[in-house]
């Protein structure tokens, strides 16, 4: 899809497209794909041929971990992404893209490549996965505070997706400890996954009341919008996987008694919270639902219905194997089998947005007017006389949440873009970023003190 023309010429960072440039949402495909794989293996029942189909599954994972990095690097859009307030929060799928597919060569791949090249590989993918996790969990709301400006009714399910990396590598974290060497590099790991998994519990806990605010106090989500709440149940679920899967290996670093005591919170706080997710899920089912009567369009919100089913599915066989009890055994078995049959489903409709969005081409002017469709508009204040804001920043994302084009307003507000196909957009709109400076005033004196406002530019 063509872009844009804007009024005046864009910062050479944020040039216009010429096509639709995917944001990070998309890891969100590789999210979900290794949880179906990963979460085979911690079924407390066994299928024929189970292990073969994670095995495989793993594998596509994998191949589209690659293919999404590379394309994404290529595009050089980080920026772009990082100034739009939405597309920023899914900067936390590419670390959990890289997580998922690091823990799935440890449990699945070591029976291809041999264990010595998995463990290799799943440190290498857990270490960088970490980092960015971490960087995302503190930059993203950094720049919620400081650049991004929010109405009352902002607050969505991707709120979440910036503080879910912590306890995703909590989680897979787990799996190293008894690979990392015996004494204090075994009990660092260990409290740094304990340290992550509470950076990313209370951080969710905080995100899950406002969306729960937002719910009840403003009208229902726009319909894409409206799976994002499924993420919820995600964070929820890994923090009770990461309890049950540190408890397990405690023992090995931690003093008896306080292993012990890491059993004992896996078992207690892990169905306390488990609870809650069932809680959650049933309002996630209840919003989808009433969506899907009204028309649920496609778009890459719809992978937010794989991991997070995934991670409940991992969280319940957790305390299955902890308790022994059927309820959790078949508990984790029903909704395996619902998260696999969601997997096709979303996988089908991804396939083919691909296909079409790859055939796509700029419309053809009308031979008969000799114009060319053209999407114009004004940015304007809100003060009572709404003068226009010149050099605002203008995003136009298509139906999928992918940047479409960029422009920046004229002396009247006015902005353009042309060669676009008749479909759905999301136009988004923001003034320049903050910025501060100090000074010292002279009790005697009257100084002059300038603030330039500018877009960043690379």
């Amino acid at each position: 899809m063509n872009s844009s023309s804007s009024a005046r010429p864009l910062p050479p960072a944020a040039d216009t497209a010429t096509r639709a440039v995917f944001g990070p949402s998309w890891f969100a495909a590789v999210m979900g794909t290794g949880i179906v794989a990963n979460a085979a293996v911690t079924l407390p029942r066994s299928l024929p041929g189970l292990r073969t189909f994670a095995t495989v599954v793993w594998l596509g994972a994998a191949l589209l971990l690659i293919l999404l990095a590379v394309g994404y690097l290529r595009q050089r859009a980080l920026r772009v992404h990082a100034a739009d307030p939405v597309a920023a929060q899914f900067f936390g799928a590419p670390p959990v893209a890289l997580l998922t597919v690091g823990a799935g060569a440890l449990v699945l791949g070591r029976r291809l490549i041999g264990l010595e090249a998995a463990l290799r590989l799943d440190w290498a993918l857990w270490s960088l996965g970490t980092v960015l996790g971490l960087v995302t969990a503190c930059t993203v709301p950094y720049l919620m505070v400081t650049r991004h400006r929010f109405a009352p009714d902002a607050a969505f399910g991707g709120w979440l997706m910036p503080v879910v990396p912590p306890m995703v590598s909590a989680a897979t974290g787990a799996l190293l400890v008894p690979h990392a060497p015996a004494g204090q590099v075994r009990l660092a790991l260990l409290l740094g996954c304990y340290a992550m998994l509470g950076l990313g519990f209370v951080a969710a806990l905080l995100v899950l009341a406002m969306i729960y605010g937002r719910l009840v106090h403003h009208d229902v989500p726009a319909a894409t919008v409206v799976p994002t709440v499924w993420i919820g149940l995600g964070a929820l679920g890994q923090s009770v996987t990461a309890l049950g899967a540190l408890a397990a290996v405690a023992p090995s670093a931690l003093p008896a008694p306080y292993a012990r005591g890491a059993a004992v919170a896996a078992l207690l706080g892990g169905v306390s919270v488990w609870g809650f997710a069932m809680l959650w899920l049933a309002l996630a089912a209840g919003l989808t639902a009433r969506t899907v009567r009204g028309g649920l369009p496609f778009a890459p919100t719809w992978w937010s219905f794989i991991f997070p089913v995934g991670a409940c599915v991992t969280a319940t066989s957790a305390l299955a194997a902890r308790t022994g009890s059927q309820l959790f055994t078949w508990a984790a078995v029903l909704l395996y089998v619902l998260v696999v049959i969601a997997w096709m489903v979303v996988v089908s409709r991804s396939l083919r947005y691909a296909a079409g969005h790859m055939r796509r081409r700029p419309a053809e002017p009308d031979a008969r007017r000799g114009v060319a469709p053209v999407l114009r508009g004004t940015v304007r204040s809100s003060t009572p006389d709404g003068r226009p804001v010149s050099e605002a920043r203008v995003t136009l994302l298509d139906p999928a949440g992918d940047v479409v084009g960029i422009a920046l307003t004229a002396e009247d507000g006015s902005y353009a873009f042309t060669g676009l196909e008749a479909d759905q957009y999301t136009v988004v709109a923001s003034g320049y970023p903050a910025r501060a400076a100090s000074l010292t005033l002279d009790a005697a004196g009257q100084d002059a003190f300038d603030l330039t406002l500018a877009h960043d530019e690379g």
